[in-house]
């Protein structure tokens, strides 16, 4: 399945927990100010590959325990996220996911757009919310800003409301 990245990390520990590869999607309609990735906001930016090459790019990396989707917004692309991020759920890896939108938002898109659901679905955890540059912060673990949330996906879904970690 095609997808329009803005580039990728093989080894990264500052994008979550562990030796993660980093997929930076293309595209984001927030346009927060203070963005830390700006040249990621322009949908025909970057550039297209399919979830395959992914896949295998990731893979051959056999110290890598999970996966992270930024941006960009990764939800704008979520069906293909949604393929890949199956894929590597199925060989064990841990998901995360940065976005936007806040959890509450991200429930109300997922009525009208399925992928939306199933890609929230897969996660292992979410940190949302835009970034604030009032509030950011350099001493937050994986969020630059303290408005955002990392949120335990699947207990908040079980729970029907958002469960944090204090720490990952």
């Amino acid at each position: 399945m095609k997808i329009r990245i803005a580039g990728t990390v093989e080894d990264s520990i500052v994008d979550g927990p562990g030796l993660r590869f980093v997929v930076f999607v293309q595209g984001c309609p927030h346009r927060c100010d203070g963005c830390h990735n700006p040249e990621t906001h322009d949908f025909s930016g970057g550039r297209l590959t399919d979830t395959d090459a992914l896949y295998e790019q990731c893979m051959e990396n056999p110290l890598c325990s999970g996966v992270t989707f930024s941006g960009g917004e990764p939800f704008c692309q979520a069906e293909a996220l949604f393929e890949l991020g199956s894929r590597f759920k199925a060989e064990g890896k841990h998901l995360m996911c940065y976005s936007g939108w806040t959890f509450e938002e991200l429930l109300k898109k997922a009525q009208q757009e399925e992928f939306t659901g199933k890609l929230l679905g897969i996660l292992d955890v979410l940190v949302d919310g835009r970034f604030d540059i009032s509030k950011r912060s350099l001493s937050l673990k994986f969020r630059g800003s303290t408005n955002q949330r990392l949120i335990n996906v699947p207990e908040s879904l079980k729970r029907g409301a958002v469960v944090e970690y204090d720490s990952l």
